[in-house]
């Protein structure tokens, strides 16, 4: 599948890629911004179950459902790759009830660089199929992917005591 727009951010991480990807293979920690009432999630917060895997295996899938503005959001998501200690992507299944992004898919790829490791977190994405959905998707999609894969950075960044970044946040945009 591909998706109309995206968003990566690359940050240099005093880690082994063993250690990062550890970190980074337990979703709900991977996604604790989600988690917390915050400013772009309009105060509202997700809260996520998984399967037996913990979305820790190709195929896993992992529910997040919570209430933002009175409304109900909802997405289901599936583990597509996962190549420890370098690669995990997931995708959304079904149709996702979001505000602001449609279908998506994310990810991290990590590579070792001597001592530290190199961390690559993207989203790749599309603005909800309605027209309001469309409208409100473009005025505020970009901002909130930058938002979740910088701040997917930023936990590990903070956890790591890591301050070296490069190019947080780059962006590009697929015809």
């Amino acid at each position: 599948m591909t998706y109309t727009h995206s968003a990566q951010t690359v940050v240099s991480v005093a880690a082994s890629a063993e250690a990062l990807f550890d970190y980074l293979d337990d979703q709900a920690r991977l996604g604790s911004h989600m988690q917390k009432p915050s400013m772009m999630m309009l105060g509202g917060r997700m809260s996520y179950a998984f399967d037996e895997a913990q979305g820790r295996a190709v195929g896993s899938v992992i529910r997040t459902e919570g209430r933002i503005l009175g409304g109900t959001l909802s997405v289901e998501e599936v583990v597509t790759e996962r190549q420890p200690p370098h690669r995990k992507v997931w995708q959304t299944r079904g149709r996702p009830k979001l505000l602001v992004i449609g279908a998506y898919r994310m990810g991290f790829e990590i590579s070792p660089c001597g001592k530290s490791s190199r961390l690559l977190v993207f989203i790749d994405y599309d603005y909800p199929s309605s027209v309001a959905g469309g409208i409100v998707g473009a005025m505020f999609g970009p901002t909130y992917a930058r938002w979740c894969i910088h701040r997917m950075a930023t936990d590990v960044i903070r956890t790591f005591h890591t301050t070296s970044t490069e190019g947080l946040v780059r962006m590009r945009r697929e015809p």
